[in-house]
Formats: structure tokens, sequence, C-alpha cells
């Protein structure tokens, strides 16, 4: 049997390119050689797309080096990249795309919009799953229509009405008490994230969050723990169980930094919960899934609430992190399923996606 080629996308222009090189260690690593070539190609925060031939480089950085272009060709009759190396144009057809990009320009439908046209299968959900789970505001819409899911009270805010602070300012506190969170409706690993007990922080929280995005979600603060669940699969997905996230008692929220630099956070794959949770996150997870039209993977975040034990929806990511302490691959290494064993399911269910097209 011939082998397929499998192109891996990894770095990207936004705020997550870092996460993203070592995801891609990570996929890089264990994908079957006995089915699949591979092909690595790094986005650099400018936007260069380039070659590179081992995973030492990634983890150096020096990739970023390269001289080989990989132009993605929309192009339906290449299935793959044009190459420009010392001024020779060459086309390498790939039979699948891995894009281990997470946050803006990798995770929010617009490379996926760029496979669709050029007919290459690839991992994860499509265009209009991945663009509208990135964008919070719209998970929450969407959400809003399901039964029995509850959800953080929330005020969105445009970026222009920040031009009136004190218009903004009273619409959040005409809804929502303090303390509030505030967050990019576009963002990943919570970048521009902050939390408000005051108006002067909730000024200062809504000039941050608009450097990541137009539009600025505002929610109520939900006390509870932080549950998560890892969905896989095509038209009949499935649940795995529900992790939790302990982060250090450090950190005020589990952010950007007390996800990836502070040694104390911490993950558990088997918490200990009250009769019946774990069953209503697994199956709330699956609806969310479906009903943003997911395919493939996704990781769909919880709290419980402190004072009633309720299940309360946080928001869902479309290409979670495959690095050493993220959450997806070990809730479902919990399950029996290692990372070679994952990863060679998502490629299949890439395949899956290319016939039902």
């Amino acid at each position: 049997m011939s082998k397929k080629t499998v192109a891996v996308l990894f770095g990207g222009q936004s705020s997550e390119h870092d996460v993203s090189c070592v995801s891609a260690t990570t996929i890089i690593s264990n994908i079957d050689r006995d089915y699949y070539d591979v092909i690595m190609v790094g986005i650099t925060k400018d936007g260069r797309w380039l070659k590179t031939d081992n995973i030492e480089d990634i983890t150096s950085g020096k990739w970023r080096d390269g001289k080989v272009s990989m132009i993605l060709s929309p192009d339906n009759s290449h299935k793959g990249f044009i190459t420009i190396e010392d001024g020779r144009v060459e086309v390498v057809s790939v039979d699948v795309v891995f894009p281990a990009l997470h946050g803006l320009y990798g995770e929010d439908g617009t490379v996926q919009g760029i496979l669709e046209l050029a007919g290459i299968p690839y991992v994860g959900c499509g265009v209009v799953a991945s663009a509208v789970s990135m964008d919070k505001l719209f998970t929450k819409i969407i959400v809003d229509s399901l039964e029995n899911i509850r959800q953080a009270k929330y005020v969105a805010i445009r970026r222009c009405e920040l031009n009136d602070m004190d218009s903004a300012v009273a619409k959040v506190e005409g809804a929502l008490p303090y303390p509030v969170f505030i967050k990019p409706s576009n963002a990943g690993s919570s970048k521009g994230v902050s939390k408000a007990s005051d108006r002067e922080q909730l000024v200062a929280g809504l000039k941050e969050a608009a450097l990541h995005d137009e539009k600025i979600l505002v929610e109520e603060t939900i006390v509870g723990r932080e549950l998560e669940c890892a969905v896989l699969g095509g038209e009949s997905p499935k649940a795995s169980g529900v992790g939790e996230i302990l982060a250090a008692e450090s950190a005020d929220f589990y952010d950007f930094d007390a996800k990836y630099n502070n040694a104390e956070s911490k993950t558990d794959v088997n918490p200990e919960l009250p009769e019946g949770i774990e069953e209503e996150i697994r199956r709330a997870a699956t609806d969310i899934f479906k009903a943003v039209d997911g395919f493939g993977l996704s990781r769909v975040d919880f709290f419980l609430e402190k004072d009633t034990n309720e299940v309360v929806f946080n928001e869902i990511n479309t290409l979670p992190g495959f690095t050493a302490i993220s959450m997806y691959p070990m809730l479902w290494g919990a399950k029996g399923i290692d990372k070679p064993e994952l990863i060679s399911r998502l490629l299949e269910l890439a395949h899956i996606r290319e016939i039902n097209l």
C-alpha cells in the first residue's frame, strides 16, 4: 500500500504562535510513518509560509530562517503547495492537511476556507464551525438556542462604543454586577482576558480587549470549578471523560500565563464530581459540538458553579492544544486512546469528510 502525504501546518499569525509550534511537534512525532509521509510547513508571525525538514528546527525556532516558500494553492488541480526555492517553482501535492494552528488565522475558518477551495481534506472543523466557535459572541448566540444548557450572562460591546466610555460602562453596569470578566470575542488562550472588580478595572479591561478584537464580551463571574470535555468524531461524535483545571493559587483565573507559564497549574483527568455531573457535561459537550456544526475534534469548557453545583458552559475550542499539558489528548489517553491512535483517527476523519462533500 502506498503511503499518503500529510502536511502539518504550525506557527501562524495569532497570539498562540508559540503554543502551535509545540503542538505541532507532538502531532508530527505521533503520526504513523508506516501510513504517512510528513511535510512540515511553518507560518511565521508576519505571514510567511516556510518548509522545514525536521522537528528539531521547530523546537529551536530555526525553521523561521527557512529559504523554501510554501504557498498553499487554491487551484483545485494542484491539490497542494507551490514551492519556491532559489527561483525554481514546483507543485507538491498532498493527500491531507493537519492545521495545528490555534487562534486567529488558523482556527477561525480562514485556512479551512483555502483548503476547501483547494479540494484538500483536512483535520478538524469546517469553515462555519471554526468561525462561529472562534467568535465567543456568536458561540453564545448559538448556545442560547439550546435547551437545558446554561451559560454565563453577558453583554456585547463593540470597539467603536468605547469612544463614549461612560455609555459603554453604563451598559455593562446596568446588566451585570461586579466582578465581571472581559474577553475579546475573537482571541485564543485567554489573550486579552481580564477581571474587573470596579469601574476603573472595567475601563482598563475594555481597552485591553479592544486591542485584540473589534467585538468585546463582558460576562458575569461564575465561581466554581473549571471542567473540560473532549469531543471526537463526525456525524456521531463521542465525548471523553471530564477533566479539571486546577489553576495555581497565585493565579486569579486561568489566563494565558497560568496555563502555559506557571508550573503550579495542574490538570486532573479523573476528578471527583457530584453524581450525574459527568454525564451532564458529556451530553452538553456533544450537543454544543453538533449545534456549531463541529467535525473531527473540539474541547468544550464548563464551570461547575460552587453554590449550586450547576453546569455552566464557558467556550468551545475547535483546535485544542496538543502540548504535553494539553487536556484534549490527556482526556483521550485516560480512555485508552494514546496520541498515535488519536492522530490516526483524526486523519481518518479528514478523509471521511472528503467522501461526504
